[in-house]
């Protein structure tokens, strides 16, 4: 690891948990960070089953506490820190680990840095462009030398509506750089290289730093639409500024790569060539051998709250993917989710080695009346699987329901209430 990397996760090592009983024992008598952990009660929206639930603080507060290779923002997703704390007490090197819906790639990166062979799905299709690159990140000054290839002097038309988000010398550059990668792709020419710098490019199409292309706007993690962004603009007086897309790809790539040490490239190398990320249907996803994963951590669209096509427009745009396309997981009823989930651990339960886990990460969501977690259980029973407990991490910047007892913020949700479930061992 790198000089600063120890000292990020400096503990003795975390034991392997071959069993259920030995994984309760270390929740219910956890105090890494000075707190003692309370045990509840989850019970199942049927009524019927009863799981033992445990709150603490299980995993660090701090926010850049892991690799800085997980910089990439993507709405609604966690911290390396929630599959890091369960790849190591659940898994061994070596071991399958799987995301179903894996977004910006956090379970996929976190699972290879620690020597897993990482697997994941997501229906869409930027999930794999943000994901892919960072299996086998390039160095430096290959990134660099790539991008002065690049004939970003080249004449190109320019959409007019996104000049209330970019420059117009700035937003030539994105369409010229756009133009060259979508070529590439085309003629079959597209490189880990190229694919590195459409990673980085893609985040940082907007934000709300001079770090990004874009005039002061949403979080890098979605973009509003080009009126939203003229209202935006009048509303705080402000102009697009000239930004250079290289120097601040080159300078996000730096920042990135800064944590990825020998040891780091020999662990994703190991496993890069392994790894498989598919697109498409999460409850369906056939590409993953049977029996093949040893873990899934996961979180799972959470009904209507999150607008992921939305949020995504601008991205999709400059990967060339028609953003209306992509049939994205949009339910509203609970019923609905709950059918929807049940498949997806059927597929789950196809991949799973016997006696194999699943970290499920839920909420609540419509202001505390839908706990997920509740609704989780009987999903997981009807699939074939075992709802063993839940885990609920309590943190001073999160927010915690009334209703778990919890000392935290007077109402809201708790950002992370994982379900863990467990494949039945072979007889």
């Amino acid at each position: 690891m790198t000089s600063q990397q120890p000292a990020l996760f400096d503990r003795t090592p975390t034991p392997r948990h071959q069993d259920l009983a030995s994984l309760s024992e270390e929740l219910a008598c956890f105090d890494t960070f000075g707190k003692s952990t309370q045990t509840l009660e989850t019970t199942a929206a049927d009524g019927l089953t009863k799981v033992p639930t445990y709150v603490n603080e299980f995993w660090t507060s701090r926010q850049r506490a892991a690799n800085k290779l997980h910089e990439i923002s993507y709405r609604a997703c966690f911290k390396p820190h929630l599959p890091r704390f369960f790849i190591e007490r659940l898994t061994d090197v070596g071991d399958g680990v799987y995301d179903p819906f894996m977004g910006r790639g956090t379970t996929i990166i976190e699972s290879a840095l620690l020597g897993r062979v990482p697997s994941g799905n997501d229906i869409n299709p930027l999930s794999r462009t943000l994901t892919e690159p960072r299996l086998s990140p390039p160095e430096n000054e290959e990134v660099e030398q790539r991008l002065s290839e690049y004939r970003l002097s080249t004449k190109v038309e320019v959409p007019e509506d996104l000049l209330v988000f970019y420059h117009p010398q700035t937003l030539r550059e994105i369409c010229i750089l756009r133009r060259e990668l979508l070529r590439r792709e085309t003629e079959g020419q597209l490189d880990a290289i190229d694919r590195w710098i459409q990673m980085v490019a893609v985040n940082r199409l907007t934000g709300h730093s001079p770090g990004f292309f874009s005039v002061y706007t949403m979080p890098p993690n979605q973009a509003v639409s080009a009126k939203a962004q003229w209202k935006i603009n009048l509303k705080r007086g402000q102009t697009p500024p000239r930004r250079d897309v290289v120097a601040l790809i080159a300078k996000k790539t730096r920042s990135l790569l800064a944590d990825c040490g020998e040891a780091e490239r020999a662990h994703l190398s190991s496993v890069a060539r392994s790894a498989q990320l598919t697109i498409g249907d999460s409850s369906a996803a056939f590409a993953i051998p049977d029996e093949s994963i040893s873990l899934v951590v996961t979180s799972p669209p959470f009904l209507d709250v999150v607008q992921y096509a939305d949020d995504n427009w601008l991205r999709c745009w400059f990967c060339g993917i028609d953003a209306e396309s992509v049939s994205l997981t949009v339910l509203r009823r609970l019923e609905d989710w709950q059918q929807a989930m049940t498949e997806v651990f059927r597929d789950m339960a196809r991949v799973l080695r016997p006696g194999g886990w699943v970290a499920f990460e839920v909420g609540e969501i419509r202001g505390g009346r839908i706990k997920l977690e509740e609704a989780v259980l009987p999903c997981a029973i009807a699939a074939g699987l075992e709802p063993v407990l839940v885990l609920i991490n309590d943190q001073k910047f999160t927010k915690t329901a009334n209703c778990w007892g919890v000392e935290n913020n007077s109402k809201g949700t708790n950002s992370n209430r994982v379900v863990v479930i467990q494949k039945p061992s072979a007889a």
